[in-house]
């Protein structure tokens, strides 16, 4: 049975919504600047639970934002950091990464949670750091801006669909087809190959096309944030209190990106 697209996104609506009405669990994100208290959102299931398996083992206790810039964004969660010695802060984690739960309705307004990640060149799928995290700062965006976020965000997508196509099994005969075009610099069978892929990847490309609400656009022309992140990084959560304290973080004093004085964190699950 053939299902409609308008009875699909029925459905991802209400799956979507029935989760946002769960219970989001809280957690109390202390420091020396101040407290921060966090909701997890549960559209991201793997990583809200690992977020909070983390935090109930007091991994992040100790730890320290070593990375800030101002108008930006605040990170953490590097186990190397409780070594304050340590110089080689962004590399460290539990030994592990999560998969990514990039969601159109998950973005990053101010006080959003994200979770860091390596660079595309070596993480084309996105995956997440296993405990890394950061606190956007960000700054108010104009309609402009917005709109240009928005076409980065669909050629973004766009590169996954293809990517993830080229690497299907049912499509391996189009990959071949691709690399022996590549490797003969044959330009009539890339033009030939175009043809035929380009219908499929526009049909998968309809039904993931990437717009603003009008909410959000509301509160990145006020609140503000960083929308240039935005389909790039998991965000999976969001700061519901203290967020007077990120701009105290992102404003200490630095070498370079690493506060001169420690910005330690302890994070404690409230429910």
């Amino acid at each position: 049975m053939k299902i409609s697209s308008q009875l699909l996104a029925f459905f991802l609506f209400a799956s979507s919504f029935a989760m946002a009405q769960e219970e989001r669990p809280r957690l109390l994100i202390e420091t020396n600047y101040g407290n921060m208290t966090i909701e997890l959102y549960n559209e991201t299931p793997q990583h809200r639970d690992n977020f909070l398996k983390l935090a109930n083992e007091g991994f992040y206790n100790g730890t320290t934002f070593h990375r800030v810039i101002q108008d930006f964004m605040i990170q953490g969660g590097d186990p190397n950091s409780k070594n304050p010695e340590a110089t080689n802060l962004g590399n460290g984690g539990p030994g592990y990464t999560i998969e990514a739960e990039i969601r159109p309705e998950l973005y990053h307004k101010k006080g959003a949670l994200s979770a860091a990640r390596q660079g595309d060149q070596t993480n084309p799928e996105r995956r997440s750091s296993g405990s890394q995290f950061y606190i956007v700062q960000g700054k108010p965006n104009n309609e402009q801006m917005l709109t240009q976020m928005e076409m980065r965000c669909n050629q973004a997508m766009m590169q996954d669909i293809q990517r993830v196509f080229f690497t299907s099994e049912e499509n391996k005969e189009y990959l071949e087809r691709l690399q022996t075009c590549q490797t003969n610099k044959d330009q009539e069978g890339l033009k030939t190959l175009s043809e035929e892929v380009q219908p499929l990847l526009e049909a998968r490309m309809e039904e993931k096309t990437f717009s603003y609400t009008h909410e959000q656009k509301d509160v990145y022309g006020t609140l503000g944030g960083t929308p240039f992140l935005d389909q790039q990084y998991t965000v999976f959560g969001e700061v519901v209190e203290g967020l007077e304290v990120i701009d105290k973080i992102a404003a200490v004093e630095k070498d370079g990106e690493r506060p001169k004085e420690a910005v330690k964190m302890k994070i404690k699950v409230l429910k």
